[in-house]
């Protein structure tokens, strides 16, 4: 007698043994018709600090509580079966630390399938089936509500989202077809690939109403009992529920494919090509039109199933755990009691910069800030700009009307640098130059109290020099932020030996209260994010003044997925301003760091590319080449691919063995959140092993074992 086995059920089934299970409790509830509506409470029994999440022994839990009331179902023992989640959650989606151990692609393809059959049940359950949104519902989470007949949501829920392409996946449990059959393609694009991509944007309650994912929202007091008595109803049939989002015939024939065609186009305009998952999300909406339920879950099961078992999936697994795990807890952080109270903050300069360190500031931290410069009318105009920029705040609903007036009440500007004698903090923003910052701080130091900090934004001269003329040096450091300010996450905290623990936990603490992610760093050029661009930017500039077309450099790096070329980059930081980054990296490295007399001239001819009247780019400015381009034989894309991956490699293990900050991880957090590495990617330093370049340089690589998915192939 033979027996057969499902060896990838199986493997999936021994990941569980130690995942936090959510349960599925049951209890019946009467409803007014008449009948008994069976109420599922999915609940980890742990609390709002641990989301529920569906892992395979949740799932197989739930498919057997669902196959139980499909049975009473069919006794007639209960008219209805809905879905609930513990209180501020329904689920967080998918358990990804189980995911993210799945051993091979067909594994990974069993826990789609898994997904789909357990979450289908809802679809065919004999009765009517509603999902109570009561909390936060996520990937897995949310299409546990689209797989029911019905949905309402709590308008107090945190947010909706389909977050995967985020991650490197796509939605693999049913999401991606049940999506745009209910809401239409356009609004399914941006759900499922638009807001992922915008820093993983999330729907509010009502937005979920309005584009048609729910179909009622209900206040959070009495919320359950709400959702009970209009779900009663529905069954009873008194309640009529319209659907005017589903598409007919007209977007399918017309729409469909030209909506998928313009987001694809919007997609490699954006990101380029080399992340694979909003491709793949986009290709499974493109096929919802016409496909049906099973072919259409077939499909996201081989999706879902290619990219778990690839390098993206892993390396989105590594960048997600840098940004909710370290950033939260950085490496070398002095213990926060050790920070200063900040009461007040002063900001040197009154430009567009000063601005917006001093909107932040005020916004953040709720506390008075003084901006200063060299007269009055800067200053006047510095404080306008502020207040307009709070006033457009409560415009846009982001802040009350009462609070624009109290923030803007907070924000004063002075010549009188005396007026910083009770500041806590500040902040300098002027000329990038040792000089000037240098006399800003003495003159600064000569009216505050000896417990302030002392904050400089440089980007590339040294915070140590900048300190030089200070009679209390300890109280320096480093605070440099990204731009736009209000949006990059970054802030490089920068420790010069000087620099004593309280401020550094000063500065570490605000910074947190800023809700920004800091990474302390060493007193070196270019910190982390500026040193690896200036590598990146030097050798992209020295090649195409050795021969190289444009071209030629734009495709050597379109490999590395960042989201612009390096001379889309250089445009957007500014030519002149690139032109001293490398200038000063030169200086600092001449035996690695190219100089760039070419960027120079650019910067001069104001430049790179062609653009049409509204800006976008139709090709490089023929000018522009003939100033940059210089004699020597043109590499190919490999060659120049290799050479910049190499160079990378040696610069990064420099920068470790160095100390310019603790871990691999710390250079790959800071490129993530302040030069927006993909999350696909990992930062560099996982790349860089994955492609060789690390084991070519060092002969060894940066990670232990490599980031890379269980079909990684050796370059």
């Amino acid at each position: 007698m033979s027996t057969t086995t499902n060896a990838p059920l199986e493997a999936l089934t021994e990941l569980s043994h130690d995942e936090v299970v959510t349960h599925s409790h049951v209890r019946d509830v009467p409803l007014p018709s008449g009948g008994v509506l069976a109420l599922v409470t999915l609940d980890n029994g742990r609390d709002h600090t641990r989301p529920s999440t569906l892992g395979p022994a949740t799932l197989l839990e739930f498919g057997a509580t669902l196959d139980e009331l499909r049975a009473r179902a069919s006794r007639g023992e209960v008219a209805a079966i809905a879905v609930t989640g513990k209180p501020y959650f329904l689920a967080a989606g998918a358990d990804l630390s189980k995911v993210s151990q799945i051993p091979s692609r067909e594994v990974a393809r069993e826990l789609a399938r898994l997904g789909h059959s357990t979450l289908g049940k809802l679809h065919d359950a004999g009765v009517p089936t509603f999902v109570f949104v009561n909390g936060l519902a996520l990937g897995g989470g949310l299409e546990i509500a689209l797989h029911a007949d019905y949905r309402t949501v709590d308008t107090s829920a945190a947010a909706l989202a389909l977050p995967e392409v985020f991650l490197g996946i796509v939605p693999g449990w049913g999401g991606a077809w049940l999506l745009p059959n209910l809401i239409g393609i356009e609004a399914a694009l941006r759900v499922v690939i638009e807001n992922p991509l915008k820093n993983n944007r999330t729907l509010k309650p009502a937005q979920a109403l309005e584009l048609g994912i729910v179909d009622v929202a209900f206040g959070p007091a009495a919320f359950l009992e709400d959702s009970i008595r209009w779900a009663d109803g529905v069954v009873a049939g008194t309640t009529k529920v319209a659907r005017p989002h589903v598409p007919g015939r007209l977007e399918r024939a017309v729409k469909w494919d030209a909506a998928v065609s313009i987001a694809r186009k919007s997609l490699e305009g954006k990101i380029g090509t080399v992340a694979r998952s909003p491709y793949a999300a986009l290709e499974l909406l493109k096929a919802a039109r016409s496909t049906d339920r099973a072919t259409g879950f077939a499909a996201e099961d081989e999706a879902l199933a290619g990219l778990v078992a690839g390098d993206q999936f892993a390396a989105s697994m590594y960048s997600f755990d840098l940004v909710q795990k370290r950033a939260k807890k950085p490496a070398g952080a002095p213990p926060r009691d050790l920070a200063k109270p900040v009461t007040k903050v002063g900001v040197v300069g009154a430009g567009l910069m000063a601005s917006q360190f001093a909107l932040l500031f005020v916004r953040r931290l709720q506390v008075p800030v003084v901006i200063t410069d060299l007269d009055q009318a800067r200053v006047d105009a510095g404080v306008e700009r502020i207040r307009g920029e709070i006033v457009e705040l409560a415009a846009k609903g982001r802040i009350s009307g009462d609070e624009s007036n109290r923030l803007s009440a907070l924000v004063t500007g002075t010549t009188d640098l005396s007026d910083f004698a009770d500041c806590d903090w500040v902040i300098e923003a002027v000329f990038e130059e040792l000089g000037v910052k240098q006399d800003v701080f003495e003159r600064v130091e000569a009216v505050v109290a000896e417990g302030a900090v002392l904050a400089t934004n440089t980007s590339s001269l040294s915070v140590e020099a900048i300190g030089a003329r200070l009679r209390h040096p300890e109280r320096l450091v480093g605070f440099h932020f990204f731009n736009p300010v209000a949006v990059m996450p970054l802030v490089e905290v920068v420790r010069t030996p000087a620099t004593d623990e309280a401020t550094l936990s000063t500065a570490m603490v605000t910074a947190a209260a800023l809700r920004k992610n800091a990474v302390i760093t060493a007193d070196t050029p270019g910190f982390v994010v500026n040193r690896i661009l200036a590598k990146l930017l030097g050798e992209a500039m020295h090649a195409v003044e050795t021969g190289t077309p444009f071209e030629v450099v734009d495709r050597a790096t379109a490999p590395f997925g960042l989201p612009m070329t390096p001379f889309e980059l250089l445009e957007l930081v500014g030519l002149t301003v690139g032109a001293h980054v490398l200038d000063t990296h030169h200086a600092a490295f001449p035996d690695r760091f190219f100089a760039s007399d070419g960027l120079h001239r650019l910067a001069e001819h104001g430049t790179i590319f062609e653009r049409d009247s509204k800006g976008r780019r139709k090709g490089f400015d023929k000018k522009a080449v003939a100033l940059a381009a210089g004699p020597g034989t043109a590499m190919t894309d490999e060659e120049l691919r290799r050479r910049i991956e190499d160079g990378l490699a040696d610069e990064v293990g420099r920068m470790l063995d160095d100390g310019v900050v603790s871990a691999a991880e710390d250079i790959d957090l800071c490129l993530i959140l302040g030069a927006g590495y993909p999350f696909q990617m990992g930062g560099v330093t996982p790349y860089l092993d994955r492609v060789g370049a690390t084991r070519r340089v060092r002969g060894t690589t940066f990670h232990d074992p490599m980031i890379v998915g269980p079909e990684h192939v050796d370059a």
